[in-house]
């Protein structure tokens, strides 16, 4: 048995499985929780070795290890993505979402638009206006089943708004898109033009599936003044809860300035913990690494086959990179209310909103898939199940005469 198909039991205090957070968000506690992005599956060897070692020697006296740190994530860089990062150039923040916090802030003025490509990760829209910024949406497209960026809406709003930064995500959460470096380089041109400064946020870039390359801004031509949020091993390693967040800013004027203001607040450096585990993940984790994405991709492809033999009223969107799929159900002519009590309630599945990444997203839904095998393949047999029956109309007792594709 793989050490991927283990099943472990979820405690409620995960914050996928605790019940508050279930009848809060979906109105029902039993559900197959799948919609945090975070992983199942128990953390590479070396790095549990790495924390147990630190929790019995029972002192922990000031330590600080970021120049390791750093070394540690330019040598993982340089042999997994032939990435020549400079050390030196590295910032300590404590978690990604800080870190763009922080740059939004220090890279604009209140009023300001920051411009954002949804469907797209649902907390950079609180991280924009909670500084009083603006967001601008440059939304995706589809062409032929796959999202693209919209270049021409993009070189629009940089011409006739103010438009200080573009908040990119790559690999591309939730559709999975990892953009190329022909995508990236037009983006990096445009944003060179009209002077805007793009923060690139990278923390999905190890979870990338074969036939992909992922391809960092800060591998390419004229990139000095845009930023590399590198991310942390949180997604890759599966350590959410004990990670900290890294910048990679190569103008060493914007450098100076973000590293003061970080240091002024006292958010430049983490827990022994996260830097000896960090360590470990990149310099002793890549076999296990490796594993994983060749379990993943065995869990795409199986799903790929499920939802095109048993469910083509059901729209994939196979993902290049992230352990997310994002699945669109406007085929099955339902309502939002239908849809989501079919999904919730018959199917007993949580899933993650599409409205979270785009209020129009109504009829999609996104699906964490690191976890056993085993479990996915379940989650989509309830789904098919719940689909054969149709929905169950009984549960809007208003609408329980009509058609329930209006329900």
């Amino acid at each position: 048995m793989n050490q991927f198909d283990t099943i472990h039991n979820v405690e409620h205090n995960f914050a996928k499985s605790n019940p508050n957070y279930l009848k809060g968000m979906f109105g029902a506690t039993d559900v197959m929780p799948l919609w945090i992005a975070d992983m199942d599956f128990e953390i590479a060897k070396p790095i549990q070795e790495s924390l147990q070692k630190l929790v019995t020697r029972n002192i922990y006296a000031y330590e600080f290890s970021t120049g390791e740190v750093f070394k540690a994530i330019s040598d993982w860089n340089l042999k997994r993505h032939k990435l020549q990062l400079n050390p030196k150039s590295f910032v300590q923040v404590s978690g990604v979402l800080t870190g763009i916090g922080i740059l939004i802030r220090e890279l604009s003025e209140k009023g300001d638009g920051i411009l954002v490509q949804p469907p797209v990760y649902h907390q950079f829209f609180k991280v924009i206006e909670s500084a009083g910024r603006k967001v601008v949406h440059n939304k995706l497209k589809v062409s032929d089943g796959r999202y693209l960026m919209d270049f021409e809406d993009i070189e629009r709003k940089l011409k006739t708004l103010n438009i200080k930064a573009i908040l990119l995500c790559n690999p591309h959460n939730p559709i999975g898109r990892v953009w190329t470096k022909e995508e990236l380089q037009k983006l990096v041109d445009l944003a060179n033009t009209y002077d805007v400064t793009i923060i690139s946020d990278e923390i999905h870039s190890d979870i990338v599936y074969s036939r992909t390359k992922f391809n960092s801004i800060a591998s390419l031509d004229n990139i000095e003044n845009h930023i590399a949020v590198i991310g942390s091993p949180a997604k890759t390693f599966g350590m959410q809860s004990i990670s900290n967040g890294y910048l990679y800013i190569p103008n060493q004027n914007t450098y100076k300035q973000i590293k003061n203001t970080i240091g002024s607040l006292y958010l430049d450096h983490g827990s022994i913990h996260s830097a000896n585990a960090t360590i470990a993940a990149y310099t002793k984790g890549e076999e296990w690494l490796d594993d994983l994405l060749r379990y993943l991709e065995k869990t795409m492809n199986w799903i790929q086959d499920f939802v095109t033999n048993e469910l083509p009223e059901v729209t994939l969107y196979k993902p290049e990179g992230t352990y997310q799929v994002w699945l669109e159900f406007s085929k099955l002519n339902l309502s939002d209310a239908a849809l989501k009590h079919l999904v919730v309630n018959q199917a007993k599945l949580a899933l993650t909103p599409g409205d979270w990444f785009e209020e129009s997203h109504t009829q999609f839904m996104r699906m964490n898939v690191a976890s056993p095998l085993s479990k996915i393949q379940q989650a989509f047999h309830q789904l098919k199940n719940a689909l054969d029956k149709g929905v169950d109309c009984s549960f809007n007792e208003a609408e329980s005469n009509t058609d329930c594709c209006s329900c």
